[in-house]
């Protein structure tokens, strides 16, 4: 299952690295630091950034993304309005008045000593 959190997946700097999904993003950060000259060769996928290619490959490789669907996706579905007319909708909601009064509250809570 490709979102299974508890999935292995090999680091792109060293292949001896098996790392837990969930804990992938971190392990790029710490392996693009300690791998520098290897971290200039390779391209961040601009679907997923957990993808990183060796820049030759990364045309070949956004032809072939499985991320690129759900980029496409979210892309038409911001072009087609229904994210608007959503938007639009929960934006009528007012605040019900607010019954605090923070100058009694202050005076009342003045009056008691503080306790540490």
């Amino acid at each position: 299952d490709r979102w299974d959190p508890e999935r292995i997946l090999q680091c792109p700097f060293d292949k001896h690295h098996q790392i837990k999904a969930s804990r992938f993003p971190y392990h790029l950060v710490k392996c693009r630091k300690a791998y520098p000259e290897l971290a200039k060769q390779l391209a961040t996928c601009p679907f997923n950034a957990r993808h990183l290619v060796p820049h030759a490959a990364l045309s070949q490789h956004l032809l072939e993304c499985d991320d690129r669907e759900f980029a496409e996706r979210h892309v038409v579905f911001e072009a087609s309005g229904t994210h608007n007319e959503q938007m639009s909708a929960a934006s009528t909601w007012q605040a019900p008045p607010c019954e605090e009064n923070w100058e009694t509250d202050s005076l009342e809570e003045s009056r008691s000593p503080f306790v540490w």
